[in-house]
């Protein structure tokens, strides 16, 4: 249910709604956390969101910056959640290049098959010992 433009919500709610995060909770502490940013400006939970509004959001190793574009009291599904805000250019390159940095870097390290059996254990310490032990 889209809000009148003259109308305001409150940030913790409208970032669950947008489904930036699974539930209000997860909002207020990231808003408390320093994770969130509203027009360069560090916001409270309580903070009204308008229409307009650019919010820096960080999520783990990710960072999306959006415009507000739309208001809503009612979570809905993903595909309503995402015509409330418009995302940067900058912000969906950003984020596509750190996946992809992360993931060639998960490539390149080195996976292991569980634990190292009786045998390999043997030649680990093997290896590892100091010669004159």
């Amino acid at each position: 249910m889209p809000l009148e433009s003259d109308e305001d919500l409150r940030l913790d709610k409208w970032l669950w709604v947008a489904r930036f995060f699974k539930t209000r909770g997860l909002a207020q502490e990231a808003i408390k956390g320093g994770k969130v940013e509203i027009n360069g400006e560090r916001p409270k939970p309580a903070r009204q969101v308008r229409i307009g509004d650019t919010l820096r959001v960080r999520r783990g190793q990710f960072e999306t910056v959006v415009r507000v574009v739309a208001l809503s009291r009612q979570r809905g599904p993903a595909s309503v959640a995402a015509a409330l805000y418009e995302e940067s250019a900058e912000s969906i390159e950003g984020r596509r290049a750190l996946a992809r940095e992360l993931r060639l870097t998960a490539a390149s390290a080195p996976r292991f098959a569980g634990r190292p059996s009786k045998r390999d254990r043997r030649h680990i310490v093997r290896f590892t010992r100091k010669r004159g032990d």
